[in-house]
């Protein structure tokens, strides 16, 4: 399925099954999106410090988090929040996020410019990567190149 760049309010949207961010392996969420990920998930967030922690969440992983009736997947993209993110760990972790989501029946997953804000990459890179890997799959991406807040006004 073609993966959708939209604009609007990843947190906005009620019909994501899915929310996915890119995240550094050495526990921090202090910034960026990971900030709002960390305060609407504060179970997630304390699990993840502990993988970080213990080195079971590294760059390339997956950390899927279920909370009600949602799941979040942390991307591992970067090693640390003083390093950027890496494009090949991007990869990998998009595609094993993929994969999780067509094993647990998920259709359609929300998620920001990932790797492409505080993570440094070309965000015309980290967008082909992931238009490709849309078209492999069944499971809707849906990035949010630009944020627009819920009930903002377009003047075209």
């Amino acid at each position: 399925m073609p993966t959708v760049f939209v604009k609007g309010d990843l947190f906005g949207r009620d019909d994501l099954e899915a929310l996915a961010h890119g995240c550094n392996c050495a526990g921090a969420m202090g910034k960026g999106i990971a900030v709002e990920f960390r305060a609407r998930f504060p179970e997630m967030y304390e699990e993840y410090k502990r993988r970080c922690a213990d080195g079971r969440f590294k760059p390339g992983d997956v950390f899927a988090w279920r909370a009600d009736r949602q799941t979040v997947y942390n991307l591992g993209t970067q090693r640390t929040w003083r390093t950027g993110a890496e494009l090949d760990a991007i990869e990998r972790s998009a595609r094993g996020m993929v994969e999780l989501a067509e094993k647990s029946g998920i259709s359609k997953i929300g998620l920001p410019r990932i790797g492409a804000g505080l993570g440094g990459l070309p965000w015309a890179q980290v967008r082909a990567l992931l238009a490709e890997l849309g078209g492999g799959t069944d499971v809707e991406l849906i990035v949010f190149e630009e944020f627009e807040p819920v009930g903002a006004r377009r003047t075209s």
